[in-house]
């Protein structure tokens, strides 16, 4: 019933933009923490960023600064917004959402729902 779908991914250069976006379906965003985590090889999923009960972003601190989360142009979606892109940001992109509280919003465990992800990959 529950499905989230990204969309967005590509290869780039570093410094090139990527927007990334979450079409959501079966979910309420008001009644949800709506996420991006990425997982490079080798390396555990990472907290990106998050919309938070449909109010507050909070971004982790790898990208804070260069990425962006919102509400995308269409109902039901998340956009991720990623500017100045560095070969570290390559990795399977993941849009998440969860009834997580403010504490756990960080957690991979605080979400119940997972995309199938969108490579990105930054090419030096």
């Amino acid at each position: 019933q529950v499905q989230l779908v990204e969309s967005g991914g590509g290869s780039v250069q570093t410094g090139d933009s990527l927007r990334l976006s979450c079409a959501a379906s079966g979910i309420t965003f008001s009644n949800y923490a709506m996420a991006w985590f990425r997982q490079a090889p080798g390396k555990e999923r990472e907290f990106v960023a998050v919309l938070f009960r449909n109010t507050h972003t909070y971004y982790g601190d790898s990208v804070k600064g260069r990425f962006t989360i919102s509400r995308g142009g269409v109902r039901n979606t998340v956009d991720l917004q990623m500017d100045t892109l560095r070969p570290e940001d390559t990795a399977v992109y993941y849009c998440a959402a969860g009834r997580a509280i403010l504490s756990s919003i960080r957690n991979i465990n605080a979400y119940a729902y997972w995309g199938q992800g969108t490579q990105v990959t930054v090419s030096a």
